[in-house]
This record gives C-alpha cells, structure tokens and sequence, in this order.
C-alpha cells in the first residue's frame, strides 16, 4: 500500500512539530483525513507547515484534567480554554492535498506517517500548540505491513456494528480491501468515543488494532438501543 507521495526515512523527521488537538478524530499511519480549516491560529500553523516540511501532528484532549502531566502547556497558557491537557500519544501527518477557499478557509488532506510520544509542550507560536517528538517507539509505521488478522471474524462484527449504527457500507469494496487499509479506514472513520480513537491509535500492531476495534464494535452491538435506523453514513 503506498503511504503518500513523500516518504521519509526516520532520520528526516522533524524534532518539532505542530499539534492539532481535535477530540473525536483519529488519524494512523497509511490513513487520509480531510480537515476543513478556519480558526486564524490553525491557519497559521498551515502556513507554517507549508513554508517549511508539511508536517503537523494530530492529538485528542485528555479526559481526565491532571495538574501534574508534564504535557500541561506552559504555565502562562494553561489558563487558556482552548489549550487543554493532551494524550500522550498522537499521529504526524504530512499535508500532501491543500486549496483555499473563497471565503479564506483552507481544505487540506493530511496523509497519516507515523507516531508519536510528546516528549514536552514548547510555547505557542501564532496561536498554535508546538510540541517536541519522539518517534522511536513507532519506527515501524513508516513500514506498511499487511500483516495476518482474523478477517472473518473482523468482517461479521462490522456488519453487526454497521446494522446498529444505522450505517450502509459498499460490502464489495469492503470485501476486497486489503487488512491494512481496512483496519485504518474502519477504525478513523466509524464513530466510536474519542477514548476508544485513542486506544485504537495506541493499539502497537495491527492486529492488535483489529482485535481491540473488534471489541469495541462488539461492547457497542450488545448496548441496550442499540439498533437504529439508517444514519445515511457511507463508507463510499
């Protein structure tokens, strides 16, 4: 499976990276996610991006508020409202698909590269949050591996899961595509808890990752109300 147009080696990473924290959106290495961008400071963290090697990073608040994480931002921002304690872990991903608006909105793709831990929260520049990243647990992201999973087994759930969400899918094209962009594509795109996105992103192989979505589709199909009519959700 290719992965995006530019391919690093693990060398060429940046140590500094933007964050996008955005609760509720996953993004894996070898997955694709379109952003709609607005905010000024995201639109500046875009232009810095662009004017140097693309790269941002995609992390989800926290749940929990813990004073004592070393990844609070600096102290004279932690009153902000808009800069909340992050996870840990994130995504980094390299925009390789932009185009502006009329309106002065920009429409990115951002293709997804590999992992991260944030080794510590830098100052704001612009608006926009910087962190410091460690890549080495994650080497193996920018290998694509279509590695063995239970398929049957993955494949009968998500009928299940799709059948109680309301959801229609294209079970040809679901049927044909290989286990690594299945798992990628099923677990950013189905609408699970931002918890469960982060368990999935943290998830070290991939069939770790199938057997953890496959869980939680199961927990969500034995939920009580949980058949409901069509949501007009596609995977098209």
């Amino acid at each position: 499976m290719t992965r995006c147009i530019f391919d690093p080696s693990f060398n060429d990473l940046p140590d500094e990276i933007p964050v996008f924290p955005l609760s509720g959106v996953l993004l894996l290495p070898g997955g694709h996610l379109p952003l709609n961008i607005f905010e000024p400071r995201y639109l500046a963290m875009i232009d810095a991006a662009l004017a140097g090697d693309r790269i941002i990073g995609m992390v989800q608040p926290s749940e929990e508020d813990n004073s004592n994480s070393p990844l609070q931002p600096d102290p004279r921002q932690s009153g902000l409202p808009d800069c909340p304690p992050i996870y840990e872990t994130g995504c980094a991903g390299r925009i390789n698909a932009f185009s502006e608006t009329d309106d002065g909105r920009y429409l990115i793709t951002l293709a997804g590269l590999i992992r991260f831990e944030i080794a510590a929260e830098l100052e704001l520049e612009n608006g926009f949050r910087r962190v410091t990243a460690d890549y080495q647990r994650f080497q193996g992201d920018l290998t694509s591996n279509d590695v063995a999973i239970d398929r049957d087994h993955l494949l009968e759930t998500v009928r299940g899961y799709f059948s109680s969400q309301g959801i229609r899918g294209d079970w040809e094209a679901i049927g044909q595509t290989e286990n690594e962009h299945l798992v990628t594509s099923l677990a950013m795109i189905c609408p699970f808890a931002a918890s469960e996105k982060q368990l999935l992103l943290e998830a070290m192989t991939l069939k770790e990752r199938a057997e953890t979505m496959t869980k939680i589709m199961e927990m969500a199909i034995h939920q009580p109300g949980a058949d409901k009519s069509s949501s007009g959700f596609s995977t098209h």
